[in-house]
């Protein structure tokens, strides 16, 4: 698989895709601690699950997922990696 595998994340609705963003953005900005970023990524799923219902809430899933594939293959290209280990390696349970 490469990288563009995943750009199916345009067929995402873009009202979703910018709430993934959001909710990307709150936990990696500065002005949030950890606690407070987290909070306000589930303040932004429950946003997207009272406005758009489960469906949208999966939308919103899978957009993320589809995006965060696509970064775990560019880092895996670069330390000469797989996907698939590098993806076992962040989530090993």
């Amino acid at each position: 698989m490469s990288a563009t595998d995943f750009d199916h994340v345009d067929d995402v609705p873009r009202s979703v895709r910018l709430r993934a963003h959001e909710a990307v953005s709150v936990v990696v900005s500065d002005d949030h601690n950890y606690e407070r970023g987290v909070d306000a990524a589930r303040a932004v799923a429950h946003g997207v699950h009272a406005e758009y219902g489960a469906e949208g809430l999966t939308e919103m899933a899978v957009a993320l997922s589809l995006k965060l594939a696509e970064a775990i293959e560019r880092i895996a290209a670069d330390q000469g990696l797989t996907a698939t280990d590098l993806t076992d390696v962040w989530f090993a349970a």
